[in-house]
């Protein structure tokens, strides 16, 4: 593959081609990056070819991604990514921020950021001529992956804990894939996995895993930077370089999703189209924080915890890219910041009533995470700062519930709506 040169491991930086590995360092288990060939990449593309594609999707990025066109047009294959950039008033004025942006990915086709790495995955797949994929998940990326495995016509298999919310199991179910609830926790499911891809000859998804995932989860990274460039000079000002954001706050379960923008970012500072790497912030749940922890200890060695959180989509006992994610905020002079389950659910109500934003609780989780931030001064006023809400509220309508409470029952009289009114 031309715009790829293979993999580096992310621990021992031994370097392998893409056709002797397939996961992660045989040497050390450690999670592979993906070498593109920026100078050739850089020789025949530009912001300025890219800003004049139609597509709007994360395929407009098909030059800066190692995995061929898949083709499938005019399916939600295609579709997947070119979220929009909101900008909400009154949120960015409670916090007294000047440049605040909310990227909303519960607008892609299965209502998550995961479809992203779904789709790169299946791109792969397809290529490799793998036929049935499989993946662990609480939810969100088994819905990704069966709601593109069903557009690409490929089979899929689902491997979720058994308490996973009710409506991701809906999802995984219509969409046609093969599931299987695990009478365990999601990590337990994940080694499940690894066992079938491996007895089985199945092509595995998993998060923090397949180096894939990471490449199609950067693509976010390109999608803000281009639409910041759009919202201040329109297409016209996206020829030479793109404006890139001073810091942004995201959710962190396995890592994978922060590894992904740490990536992307690099890759544009490496080609030359930003001029710099934002700073990056994890958030995650007291209930669920071995990245937070390794953070604040100053190490990269990740310690499993006993997770327990409403966010399920973050709920994790050990991050399978736990070192990369450390180092997404290292290296870029980010931070992570613990949130509470009531701090989540706050945040749940604010992005609904304040921006129009329904996020599910690992969303919201970046939001309660950039309040606690600009209390504690780890942000200014004047910079750019983008928040993600990973996933739609429609995922877990419990917690919704639990967020916004419950509506009142009246008598259909005009008296009892007065009464309820006053």
């Amino acid at each position: 593959m031309a715009k790829a040169l293979g993999y580096r491991c992310s621990v021992c930086g031994k370097e392998y081609s893409l056709d002797q590995v397939t996961y992660t360092c045989p040497a050390d288990g450690g999670n592979l990056d993906v070498v593109l060939d920026y100078a050739s990449i850089a020789r025949a593309n530009s912001p300025a070819s890219i800003a004049r594609t139609r597509e709007e999707s994360i395929w407009r990025y098909l030059p800066l991604l190692p995995v061929e066109d898949p083709g499938h047009q005019g399916t939600p294959l295609r579709t997947v990514g070119w979220t929009p950039m909101l900008r909400p008033p009154r949120l960015a004025s409670r916090l007294r921020l000047q440049d605040l942006w909310v990227k909303d990915e519960g607008r892609n086709p299965t209502a998550s950021l995961k479809d992203r790495a779904s789709a790169v995955v299946l791109a792969r797949a397809q290529s490799v001529g793998a036929d049935i994929v499989v993946t662990a998940s609480t939810g969100n990326a088994g819905a990704a992956l069966a709601g593109m495995a069903a557009a690409a016509g490929r089979p899929a298999v689902i491997l979720a804990p058994k308490s996973a919310p009710p409506a991701k199991v809906a999802q995984l179910l219509i969409f046609g894939a093969r599931v299987l609830l695990v009478d365990g926790t999601y990590d337990q499911a994940f080694d499940l996995t690894l066992e079938a891809s491996e007895a089985f000859g199945w092509y595995c998804r998993n998060t923090g895993y397949n180096p894939f995932t990471c490449e199609g989860k950067k693509t976010a990274a390109f999608e803000i930077c281009e639409q910041l460039t759009f919202a201040r000079s329109g297409r016209e000002g996206a020829q030479t370089t793109w404006r890139c954001p001073d810091a942004v706050f995201v959710s962190v379960g396995d890592g994978n999703i922060i590894s992904g923008l740490h990536k992307g970012f690099k890759d544009l500072a490496a080609l030359g189209w930003i001029e710099q790497v934002p700073r990056l912030f994890g958030v995650q749940s007291a209930g669920s924080a071995a990245i937070y922890n390794a953070f604040i200890r100053g190490t990269e060695e990740i310690v499993p915890v006993q997770a327990k959180t409403l966010a399920d989509s973050i709920s994790v006992d050990l991050p399978r890219d736990g070192l990369r994610a450390v180092r997404a905020a290292t290296q870029t002079g980010g931070a992570y910041v613990l949130v509470k389950d009531e701090e989540i659910l706050a945040a749940m109500r604010e992005l609904g009533r304040e921006a129009g934003v329904f996020a599910e609780p690992a969303g919201a989780t970046a939001w309660a995470g950039l309040v606690k931030a600009t209390a504690g001064g780890m942000v200014s006023a004047e910079e750019r700062i983008v928040v993600l809400n990973t996933g739609n509220g429609l995922k877990d309508v419990r917690s919704a519930m639990s967020a916004a409470g419950e509506a009142k029952v009246i008598e259909p009289t005009l008296r009892a709506l007065r009464q309820a009114l006053a």
